[in-house]
């Protein structure tokens, strides 16, 4: 069964954007595990725009789901990971600027870092997932890295899905096929959403986990975030 974990940076960033404590992103954290999603996905960046280190040093203890944090392996965020022992750590290629997360890793290019990274995690039992492209070369690179999963860039997907769900899913199809003969475990993530996420699953329905953050808390705001929540849920689990 795909589990759903939620991406809980735009809450963070309704915060910031006034100051203070509200909303509480911590009680919200709480309440998403409550509702009854089964993770929740943190994305600390250095300049701390939405989800601050604080945030994630306060929530951990906390929360009873799987805890996944994802980012860019700089020192900090290595040394944050380390310090507070998530279940899962996702490694985006995001740079500083970025507004999103807007590509995979080269685990080809980068096999080095990669390896290296993944081994300082797996030593401290952390489970690495790799955030990559819909390219079965990338997953074969992940497996090589030593990562345990991949996280695959859903963008393109959801672009696409509107126009032609078939071709749009085909790359994404490939590279879980890929990845599952690596023996690597399967997430997506990224522009995921009620309109087409159950076509995912459905076609690809060994996906361990989906990550999603800015359409789930956008349609929260008018269905309410337990209701959301158990849309989500339902379009997973649709057969």
């Amino acid at each position: 069964m795909t589990r759903l974990s939620v991406n809980i940076n735009k809450i963070a960033t309704l915060r910031n954007a006034r100051g203070g404590n509200l909303p509480d992103v911590t009680k919200a954290a709480l309440d998403i595990e409550r509702f009854g999603a089964e993770g929740i996905t943190v994305h600390p960046r250095p300049d701390e725009r939405h989800i601050r280190y604080s945030d994630v040093r306060e929530i951990r203890p906390l929360v009873k789901t799987e805890f996944n944090i994802e980012g860019n392996p700089i020192d900090s965020f290595v040394n944050l990971v380390l310090e507070v022992v998530p279940d899962q750590v996702t490694l985006v290629p995001d740079a500083p600027e970025a507004l999103t997360s807007n590509a995979g890793w080269n685990t080809v290019k980068h096999r080095d870092f990669l390896t290296d990274i993944c081994k300082t995690f797996k030593d401290k039992g952390i489970r690495t997932s790799i955030f990559i492209d819909p390219d079965p070369m990338m997953a074969e690179g992940a497996a090589l890295c030593g990562a345990s999963r991949v996280e695959l860039y859903t963008a393109d997907y959801a672009a696409e899905y509107r126009l032609d769900p078939e071709i749009a899913i085909v790359r994404y199809l490939e590279t879980a096929k890929e990845a599952r003969s690596c023996g690597l475990g399967l997430n997506a993530g990224h522009d995921l959403s009620l309109e087409n996420l159950a076509y995912f699953i459905r076609t690809i329905p060994w996906t361990d986990e989906v990550s999603i953050g800015h359409a789930l808390i956008s349609d929260a705001l008018y269905m309410g975030l337990e209701k959301t929540i158990q849309a989500y849920l339902g379009e997973i689990r649709k057969k």
